[in-house]
């Protein structure tokens, strides 16, 4: 048995392979992405998942547009270890912040009709300030490694901790790939955009960067093909391994 949540890649991309660009603000991309919100988000969504999980740079663009964390002179110094915050029954917005960047302004939330609690990922790197920040926010908040990410204490944590069973990895494609390389993603499940732009500056489904991960491949069995509105395609691939 798993001490960890099942963890399932949902994302959109164009017919290129691309997770942004101009494509998503075509009537195709725009359709697609309601395909997409109605299998994550809808009233019935197909995994009954409890988080969603992100990078930094998604969640700036998405969330904290790139504001700057408001710290006070007169913080004291914090506990170590995580803070967890009151328990809930919910949605959790699950952020990757290993240094402590994002400038959030309250503890939730809404992605169309959706609500979510975040909960912020830290690693030891992050200020004494900044969590004495999110604790004024009411943010909880894991530990997850010294310098780095560790994913499998974070996914033990999020299992064990705020019981998470389901959890959805929804990028950027750097976060996506050094999941799937480390063997924490177990699914994944792309609805194709009919419509391409051809730019080479926006993020791909998958990226290798740095030290994060490498270009080992790694294989796909296919569960489920689906066509939706006669154009949309909705794969779903179980990680291989």
């Amino acid at each position: 048995m798993m001490n960890r949540p099942y963890i399932f890649c949902h994302m959109m991309t164009s017919l290129d392979g691309k997770i942004t660009g101009n494509y998503m603000e075509t009537p195709e991309g725009d359709k697609a992405g309601d395909v997409f919100y109605e299998i994550a988000f809808g009233k019935n969504p197909y995994y009954q998942h409890q988080g969603w999980l992100s990078g930094r740079v998604t969640s700036d663009e998405n969330f904290t547009f790139y504001k700057k964390p408001q710290f006070i002179n007169d913080d004291q110094e914090v506990k170590d270890g995580d803070y967890l915050g009151e328990s809930i029954e919910n949605m959790y917005y699950v952020s990757i912040d290993p240094s402590g960047k994002l400038g959030w302004q309250e503890n939730t939330l809404t992605y169309g009709d959706t609500k979510a609690y975040v909960l912020e990922v830290l690693t030891e790197k992050a200020s004494n300030r900044y969590k004495a920040y999110l604790r004024r926010l009411h943010i909880p908040y894991i530990i997850a490694g010294k310098d780095e990410l560790d994913k499998a204490l974070l996914t033990q944590k999020l299992y064990d901790h705020f019981h998470i069973e389901t959890l959805m990895l929804g990028g950027g494609g750097v976060l996506n790939w050094s999941f799937i390389q480390a063997g924490m993603c177990d699914e994944i499940s792309i609805v194709m955009a009919p419509v391409a732009d051809g730019d080479t500056t926006t993020p791909a489904l998958f990226e290798k960067r740095d030290h994060l991960s490498d270009t080992t491949s790694v294989g796909f069995s296919l569960k489920h093909v689906e066509v939706i509105d006669e154009d949309i395609v909705w794969l779903r691939y179980q990680v291989k391994g």
